[in-house]
């Protein structure tokens, strides 16, 4: 009889790229296209800004560890999130961050990836996440801004809206047509 190994924090530091630690095992996060890229880069920009101009939290772009402890998940790997924790140096961040952002991919769709996010929320919120954003470039409904207090009615942020994350990070909000490029380039 042979025994599975249980991966651990340990394990998940030797990982090559973006990946989770969720029921004892490595769920690795394959590198996502244009869109879903951008969008994730406009959010921590402009959540980088939010920080040098309140100094009440940390930026955190994608591919940052966050450690928790749950019974069934031990990290999250955010597309970009807000921080109000201690800073870690060269380790992962311990807790969750109070803002976290999930840009869907291109296999972030159908029934079952509906059932995967729906679940990953929930973590977050048992985790001491306080809003979680939904962002679908490929939706009318842009952003969906979850929130702990309540979770099953999501806020809807259009293009055109100004959207914002409540009290997960105060006095910030964006333009959701931040999230898009504007035109494309010319050839020169």
């Amino acid at each position: 009889m042979t025994t599975a190994h249980k991966a651990t924090i340990e394990d998940l530091y030797r990982v090559s790229g973006k990946a989770e630690l969720v029921d004892g095992e490595l769920v690795l996060m394959p590198p996502t296209g244009y869109l879903p890229g951008y969008a994730a880069s406009e959010i921590l920009i402009s959540l980088r800004s939010h920080e040098r101009a309140s100094r009440s939290g940390y930026a955190i772009g994608d591919n940052v560890g966050f450690k928790v402890n749950l019974p069934h998940r031990e990290s999250f790997s955010p597309d970009a999130a807000w921080y109000t924790g201690q800073t870690t140096g060269m380790k992962f961040l311990e807790g969750a961050p109070m803002f976290a952002v999930e840009v869907r991919s291109e296999g972030d769709y159908g029934r079952r990836a509906e059932q995967e996010l729906a679940e990953k929320r929930r973590d977050y919120f048992a985790a001491g996440t306080l809003c979680v954003w939904d962002v679908d470039m490929q939706s009318p409904d842009v952003i969906k801004a979850y929130h702990a207090y309540d979770p099953n009615n999501p806020v809807i942020f259009r293009r055109g809206d100004v959207a914002d994350a409540g009290q997960a990070v105060p006095g910030w909000s964006m333009p959701v047509e931040d999230l898009f490029p504007n035109t494309p380039l010319t050839k020169q």
